[in-house]
């Protein structure tokens, strides 16, 4: 067996078989607060591939935090190969003021690669690139929709190499989609340093959703498991493949006033169905609205009150083969029965 070294990591070294949580220095708030951010780091005692995994880049959405504290508790982990960098509060100030933003109203997700002396976006960006980024083989970003919003669990993913594709078949979200990368975003500056980024997207901001919370869990010990880190043991494969989509748009509210939806996420939509009605306090005008593609619904709104314009339905187009309800159904129904996410083993 190759002998591994420790690993270098802030002020500390951590032997190979170790774990240990390290806490960066970011900033010191205005009464003195010191700020850091805190990286739980399992070295594995045999050599492997470096994977990060992060959340809450925007502070309200918590879901990526559970999924990392669950991650974190898998016994697959005590026989890793290779090196876990996980991350579970990476904007700390827009998770302590339960908000997306940083204190100066700055999205970290558009501040990438950031610098050493910019703004306090910048700083955290760049601290997050030189020890983190640098450091690994491929990244997971875990996301969820803004508050008053869900999403459906699926991979977005802009991959450079062929491998990246690979991962994130393997994840086994219900949708993959093939999306653009945003100037500033994390995906964009890693990327250009060689490091390709599978970002999950599931549920709500603020808010938790267990089944989300499980997909997660699920999808990121699949890619380990895909990169030969951890053994296969307890690790089930997807029954069905993921939907693809490469291609997506938000149906808008046609009216203001008040929002009645007729269908959710996960459900199929043909050009022309009706996916709700916007009404007027008074009940005397009433606005249906008609999806203008056909596709799968990946994303809604959760408010029922809207002003003309609101983004309220964001669907995927998929393939006119795709039986995209019954991969969602097979998918879900394998998440409940597997044995891992028993609640007694994991809380």
């Amino acid at each position: 067996m190759l002998k591994r070294n420790a690993l270098t990591f802030g002020a500390r070294a951590i032997a190979p078989g170790t774990r240990q949580t390290v806490d960066l220095p970011v900033s010191v708030l205005s009464d003195h607060t010191p700020v850091t951010m805190s990286v739980h780091v399992v070295h594995g005692r045999r050599p492997g591939p470096t994977l990060f995994v992060s959340a809450a880049v925007h502070g309200d959405e918590v879901i990526g935090v559970e999924i990392v504290r669950r991650l974190l508790r898998a016994p697959n982990l005590d026989k890793l190969k290779g090196t876990l960098l996980a991350i579970p509060i990476v904007n700390a100030f827009g998770f302590m003021n339960h908000s997306r933003y940083l204190p100066d109203r700055r999205d970290l997700n558009r501040s990438f690669p950031g610098s050493a002396g910019g703004s306090l976006a910048a700083r955290l960006a760049h601290l997050f690139m030189q020890e983190i980024v640098a450091r690994s083989d491929v990244g997971i970003d875990l996301h969820s929709a803004a508050i008053h919003r869900t999403n459906l669990p699926q991979i977005r993913v802009s991959p450079s190499k062929p491998d990246t594709m690979i991962l994130a078949e393997a994840f086994g979200a219900p949708l993959i989609v093939t999306a653009k990368i945003r100037d500033g975003s994390l995906r964009q500056a890693a990327q250009k340093t060689g490091v390709d980024i599978l970002l999950y997207e599931a549920g709500e901001g603020l808010r938790f959703d267990e089944a989300a919370v499980r997909a997660g869990v699920s999808g990121i010990l699949r890619v380990m498991r895909k990169l030969d880190m951890v053994p296969a043991k307890g690790i089930a494969t997807p029954k069905v493949a993921s939907i693809r989509s490469s291609a997506t748009s938000w149906q808008r509210a046609p009216a203001g006033g008040l929002l009645r939806a007729f269908k959710t996420i996960g459900e199929k939509t043909d050009k022309g169905d009706v996916l709700g009605a916007v009404a007027d306090p008074f009940g005397e005008a009433e606005t249906e609205v008609l999806a203008e593609t056909a596709g799968l619904l990946i994303g809604r709104t959760n408010l029922p009150i809207v002003n003309e314009g609101d983004a309220l339905f964001h669907i995927a187009r998929i393939g006119s083969r795709d039986d995209a309800e019954a991969t969602i159904d097979s998918l879900a129904a394998q998440l409940t029965a597997d044995p891992l996410f028993d609640e007694d083993e994991i809380i």
